[in-house]
Order: C-alpha cells, then sequence, then structure tokens
C-alpha cells in the first residue's frame, strides 16, 4: 500500500514511516521540514497522486507565547487538514488515520481519594514557579491519581492547540 504521511520527517511521523516500511508498504513523506506545506492545495494534490491511503501527522504543536498565536495555529492545523481532506475527496482517496491528542480531554481523568473522580481546573501559577506541576483536587487540595481516560469521556480543550486538534476531528 502507497501511503501519504503529512509530518513524515517529525518525530512521530518519522516512526510512522519507519514502520510502514517494515510492513512492507510504501511511504511517501510530505512535510513543511522538505519545504511541503499541507495549506498547499497544489502540492497535496500532487503528493496524493497514487496514493492509497494518508497518515496525517503535519501540526503545529505546543502551547504557544500567547493568544497571537492562535492565526497560525488554526491556519497550519484546521486549515491544512481541510485542505488535504479536500483534496483527497478529488482524488478518490478514502483512507485517512488522523494522530489525535490526548489534550482534547483536558487534563484527563483524575481522582481524589476523598472525593472520587474530578476535573481538575488549572494549574496555579504558584504551583508551577515551585516545580509542582501535577494537577491537585479542585476541592480539597490533596494529591490526584491519574486514570484512563474512557473513549465516552468529555471533550475539555484549554488551549489553542487543543482546540485545533478536536477542530480536526470534527473535519
Amino acid at each position: 500500500m502507497r501511503v501519504l504521511v503529512t509530518g513524515g520527517a517529525g518525530f512521530i511521523g518519522g516512526h510512522v514511516v519507519e514502520a510502514l516500511r517494515a510492513r512492507g508498504h510504501e511511504p511517501v513523506v510530505f512535510d513543511l521540514r522538505d519545504g511541503q506545506d499541507v495549506r498547499d492545495a497544489e502540492a497535496v494534490a500532487g503528493a496524493l497522486a497514487g496514493v492509497d491511503a494518508v497518515c496525517h501527522q503535519a501540526a503545529m504543536v505546543g502551547l504557544g507565547v500567547g493568544f497571537g498565536d492562535a492565526v497560525e495555529y488554526v491556519s497550519r492545523n484546521d486549515l491544512g487538514t481541510a485542505v488535504l481532506l479536500a483534496a483527497m475527496a478529488d482524488a478518490g482517496v478514502r483512507r485517512l488515520v488522523l494522530a489525535g491528542s490526548m489534550v482534547v480531554y483536558g487534563e484527563g481523568r483524575y481522582a481524589c481519594e476523598r472525593h472520587g473522580v474530578v476535573r481538575p481546573g488549572p494549574r496555579a501559577v504558584a504551583d508551577l514557579e515551585s516545580g509542582r506541576f501535577e494537577p491537585r483536587c479542585p476541592r480539597c487540595g490533596e494529591e490526584l491519581t491519574p486514570g484512563l481516560v474512557e473513549e465516552d469521556a468529555p471533550v475539555d480543550p484549554r488551549n489553542v492547540y487543543a482546540t485545533t486538534k478536536l477542530a480536526q476531528e470534527h473535519l
């Protein structure tokens, strides 16, 4: 199978490319590092020629510096995904694996010994400055135990990156 891997030169994308090759598939790397941008409809259409499936790993990651970064995150992640999906529809490519992210669920699932499953709020600046990075119980302030996030967990994106990853899933 010939598979287009967007973001194929990145950390996860590179591992996807290796895994595809190891299983006898033909990965086609499409990556911004090589001057290829998923927002470029013509370049994406060309890369889809003869492709059976797409593994979409390309994304701007991280939290950014401030809300001014929102335009770039939305452009790269959501506009890029929309351009890719439109090109796939035009090319008749119907198989897609999208790189999702745990961040669409906010902090994930945590339990407090006293209060059961809780939804932690944002971390306090004082905690972060003193090196305490784990969230605390929003009711009593005690340490929490992390747990598995179930498939029916409510989404709770808390930053621009998380919101764009959720928008990609909706697209």
